[in-house]
């Protein structure tokens, strides 16, 4: 129990740290964000992940002495987890863009706002692993309920009939307003201010809350589809937090290209329905690990594949400006 409280704790004090200097030291003064520095960005965090990876390859025995898995079985539930959940934060994209142009953000504040809600979204997955873990735990027929749930999100992303995202009538914004004045405009990258000794929220926090709620109505989603690939509540909480680290420098990355991946939404529909098919039929028959992951990156591939060739078929059939 001490050895696995201390593997939580240096966790999290390294990602804190990663954070720290992100936040403190690269990006101390708000600035548009390039398409180098988020390809750079992107690239770190990647490898920071895939290098933890290996780590559990090499090490995951001595980590864990009692596990149930074995190192590359460890290793193998890690990057499904992870491959899982950074292909459904891609989603996550589409809703910060939409927020951000319905508010006019300026690009040089973006940043701030999406480190700010993504440090609060690493809490709150925290938490809701633990519950998940602790019900699953104790209540074996929650598997069958995560399941069913992530079938019909599943058909219901294929089908588009996603809930409309409307900023303006945001209930957690419209709860703060009856507590917090709040300022007309935004105050450079400043969250609060003081206006003739009165403490007023800016625009700029309002936008944090409303990425807050729609990341935790996300997180209700992707956590269910990990605990399909593993029950080990620490593989679980670093691959999706290794994922949602470099949420921001991939958001950077694809936030004007995103148009170009048609069927990728109706890709990471499979996925979720494959993964809760998997979660119902888990007494009956266990799909191993390795063939989830490769069940998921092909379907990944296929879709991401797909709509770039039918983005460059769209183009070649512009016609030509004279």
């Amino acid at each position: 129990m001490e050895e696995s409280i201390w593997l939580w704790v240096g966790f999290n004090l390294f990602v804190l740290l990663m954070l720290a200097l992100d936040l403190g030291v690269f990006h101390r003064q708000s600035h548009t964000v390039s398409t180098k520095e988020a390809i750079t960005w992107s690239v770190v965090w990647i490898s920071l992940s895939l290098i933890f990876n290996a780590i559990i390859y090499f090490f995951w025995d001595q980590m864990v002495p009692n596990s149930q898995y074995t190192n590359s079985e460890a290793a193998l539930a890690f990057l499904t987890g992870y491959l899982i959940e950074k292909s459904l934060s891609v989603d996550n994209i589409f809703v910060f863009i939409l927020i951000f142009s319905f508010f006019a953000v300026p690009a040089a504040y973006q940043h701030r706002v999406l480190f700010w809600g993504i440090l609060g979204a690493l809490v709150m997955r925290g938490i809701l692993i633990a519950v998940g873990a602790a019900l699953l735990e104790q209540f074996h027929w929650i598997i069958y309920v995560f399941g069913a749930f992530l079938i019909y999100t599943g058909i219901r992303m294929a089908r588009h009939q996603d809930e409309e995202v409307q900023p303006d009538k945001n209930p957690i914004v419209k709860f703060f307003r009856r507590f917090m004045p709040v300022t007309e405009n935004f105050e450079g990258d400043k969250f609060f201010v003081r206006r003739a000794g009165v403490l007023m929220a800016t625009p700029l926090f309002l936008i944090l809350l409303i990425v807050e709620s729609t990341d935790l109505v996300f997180a209700v989603d992707s956590i269910p589809a990990i605990f399909a690939v593993t029950r080990d509540p620490f593989i679980v909480y670093t691959s999706n937090v290794c994922a949602i680290l470099g949420l921001r420098a991939l958001y950077f990355l694809l936030a004007n290209v995103m148009d170009k991946f048609q069927y990728l939404k109706l890709g990471l529909s499979v996925v979720l329905t494959f993964i809760g098919v998997k979660m119902v039929i888990a007494d009956l028959y266990h799909i191993p690990v390795g063939v989830s992951l490769g069940i998921v990156a092909s379907v990944l591939t296929i879709s991401i594949v797909a709509s770039l060739w039918k983005a460059r078929t769209s183009s070649d059939k512009l016609p030509a400006a004279k």
